[in-house]
């Protein structure tokens, strides 16, 4: 006769997600160029002195947000990943 309990365990399953694609800016192209210049331009246009309360602070936060989104966006290239690609976090992907 055996003293101890049987341990039994759930493993949930779940299906995994692969991405197949990244939205890139190539290093040192006219894409990044025009980025970098849109997002200085977003910081200089921010009025910082209407800050007063929180909603103020929270409306400028979302305009600078929605300002780098669409710059992000007008500004990126859709790269296929494949078993060739570089590693995500390399330099010459950023």
């Amino acid at each position: 006769m055996l003293d101890h309990v049987p341990l039994t365990i759930t493993i949930p399953i779940v299906e995994e997600f692969i991405q197949f694609s990244k939205l890139m800016i190539p290093k040192k192209s006219k894409e990044e160029e025009k980025f970098v210049k849109v997002v200085i331009s977003i910081f200089k246009s921010l009025n910082t002195s209407l800050i007063t309360n929180y909603e103020s602070l929270k409306q400028i936060v979302n305009s600078l947000a929605v300002g780098l989104e669409q710059a992000w966006f007008s500004n990126t290239k859709n790269v296929n990943i494949t078993k060739h690609s570089k590693k995500w976090w390399n330099d010459d992907c950023n």
